[in-house]
């Protein structure tokens, strides 16, 4: 038996054989995300301890025991031992909330020491939160009421398993200090120049930093060109890799890239590229392919998205379970299940609470209270523009906490057109396209409302540039793109972008058929459209003059809405 300090201070008479048997599972795991030296590292201390040795765990003695370094090895001076112990303590916490989730034996490398500690897994003691920040963010937040593929199918998916594994955590203590949530972590490696001449380094080299340059414009993700620490400076290791090899020719160059998990080596995504290498243009044509890569993997619906959005983590850790309510957010707006909108605002509210300073997580605050006032029928004119207030309140927050957050500014831009304040929502949304011109889903939401508002020559394009780059899951491309055919007088290509749309259970949607098969002369589309929205709606239809009027900034395009609808039967009060 060995006597181990777990640590909470509680002390336990652990097997030895038991500490070993967890120790061969760490180490023989696929998601112990650690290097060969950090392998050796965790097993000597482990077995020094066991031995009942651990009075002699010191850094000296495990620099030149563990990484051969000469008896001459100085700890004040080299910090090796230190920094290795910092990526060991990551790499366990890591393995214990993944592979290791149902472990019977915890090991741990307090803080301090390099002496482990064991201790057996049990659940975490019962206890209320504390009182909520939220309501300090400003006055007009002091009376928010408290709530109580990808795409379709993996919108049931993400928002169940976000329900039942982050569930615990509301009701737990924080596991940590309140700091930053998960942030997923890219290495860009340098590229391979496959040619070996002074031009290919050049083109090769100015790609690497290219694409490292668009990449860091998603604030949702860390950016990182080395994995080398500073001394004394502990940080976490990459999750992703992005490694890419440049082949030129005489007159193209070609990048084959790939993308892959850095703890088992899978492949997530890998794409090839082609160049001109004309002196006027290749600048540009890096510029382009960066862009490429940078949206295909950073994007809300991108590969880091889903490739997180997949994971089934259980008993996570604050970091991972305030990070999970922002990807339950995104697998939300693929349909706008009001069922989901409510668990998903319930999980960004305690995301919040426990980490007051995430940016991103007021910012989909703020959006889900938008979204609360747009698909509540009918609509309440007494209280929409309190609760829109509140949903500036909570932007203009998120962009106090970080002015360049394109989530932030996004919710802001959003909140403004809501509240009629046009020309103060296309600066914010001209600001955050300056900022990040490859977030998608940005630009087709900023193109949708300045569709809406009136600036359709303005506003399609960007919509029709966001679904080309992204087709994704959003249903306001299609819909949006629909609008924009019928109020250009093209009812065969608006009745093609409706029929694209994924969100079966919104009314609005059905709204928008109603009136495009009904001013295109589809009588039977039209009808069905009718009866769904009179057997589905009733509310909505008997207030659709009020919802429409709210919907278009200009009262001709909402007269024109209206008088369609009333052609696919549509009783429209005047």
């Amino acid at each position: 038996m060995v006597q181990a300090e777990a640590s909470a201070g509680r002390e336990f008479n652990l097997p030895a054989e038991d500490c070993r048997a967890q120790l061969h599972r760490i180490l023989n795991s696929a998601e112990f995300e650690a290097t060969d030296r950090e392998h050796r590292f965790l097993s000597h201390v482990v077995e020094e301890t066991l031995s009942g040795r651990g009075g002699r765990i010191k850094a000296y003695s495990i620099a030149v025991e563990v990484f051969g370094r000469d008896a001459s090895f100085d700890p004040q001076s080299d910090p090796i031992v230190r920094i290795e112990a910092g990526h060991l303590r990551r790499s366990l916490e890591r393995y214990y909330f993944t592979a290791g989730q149902s472990d019977p034996v915890l090991i741990t490398i307090p803080k301090g020491g390099y002496v482990p500690a064991f201790s057996l897994r049990s659940q975490p003691p019962v206890a209320d939160l504390p009182e909520t920040p939220v309501a300090s963010v400003a006055a007009a937040i002091s009376a928010w009421p408290k709530a109580a593929g990808l795409w379709i199918g993996l919108l049931v998916v993400v928002v169940a398993a976000m329900a039942v594994a982050v569930g615990a955590w509301w009701w737990s203590p924080p596991q940590t200090s309140p700091g930053m949530p998960e942030i997923p972590r890219v290495l860009v490696e340098k590229f391979d120049d496959l040619t070996g001449t002074q031009a290919s380094a050049a083109i090769t080299s100015g790609l690497a930093q290219e694409v490292a340059g668009q990449l860091s414009k998603f604030r949702d993700i860390v950016v990182l060109q080395s994995v080398e620490t500073a001394p004394g400076k502990e940080t976490l290791p990459p999750r992703f890799v992005l490694s890419g090899s440049v082949n030129l020719e005489p007159h193209a160059f070609r990048l084959q890239v790939s993308f892959r998990n850095r703890a088992d080596g899978s492949i997530l995504w890998a794409n090839s590229y082609n160049g001109q290498t004309k002196v006027s243009g290749i600048l540009e044509a890096q510029a382009d392919i960066a862009r490429n890569v940078a949206t295909s993997l950073a994007q809300s619906y991108g590969v880091i998205s889903q490739a997180d959005a997949s994971l089934n983590v259980s008993n996570p850790p604050d970091d991972w379970a305030a990070y999970s309510c922002t990807l339950s957010y995104y697998a939300y707006r693929v349909s706008l299940d009001p069922k989901a909108r409510a668990a998903v605002r319930t999980c960004l509210e305690k995301a919040v609470e426990r980490f007051p300073t995430y940016a991103t997580a007021w910012a989909l605050l703020a959006q889900i209270t938008i979204d609360e006032v747009r698909f509540k029928f009918p609509a309440d004119p007494a209280t929409s523009p309190e609760a829109i207030g509140r949903a500036l309140a909570l932007a203009r927050h998120a962009v106090q906490l970080d002015p360049r957050s394109i989530s932030a500014l996004h919710a802001e831009m959003s909140a403004l057109f809501f509240s009629k304040e046009f020309d103060a929502g296309r600066r914010v949304g001209e600001k955050a396209m300056a900022i990040n011109p490859n977030d998608t889903e940005l630009m087709g939401g900023f193109g949708m409302r300045l569709a809406l508002s009136g600036s359709w020559d303005d506003g399609c394009p960007l919509v029709e540039e966001a679904r080309d780059r992204n087709p994704g899951p959003f249903a306001y491309y299609e819909s949006t793109l629909a609008l924009c055919s019928y109020f250009s007088g093209d009812y065969a290509k608006a009745a093609m972008w409706i029929k694209k749309t994924t969100a079966p259970k919104n009314p609005l949607y059905h709204a928008i058929a109603a009136a495009i098969f009904g001013e295109g002369g589809y009588e039977i589309d039209a009808e069905r459209e009718r009866a769904w929205l009179e057997e589905n709606e009733p509310a909505l239809v008997k207030n659709m003059r009020l919802e429409v009027s709210t919907r278009f900034a200009r009262s001709e395009d909402a007269e024109f809405f209206i008088g369609s609808l009333k052609k696919a039967g549509l009783d429209v009060e005047e």
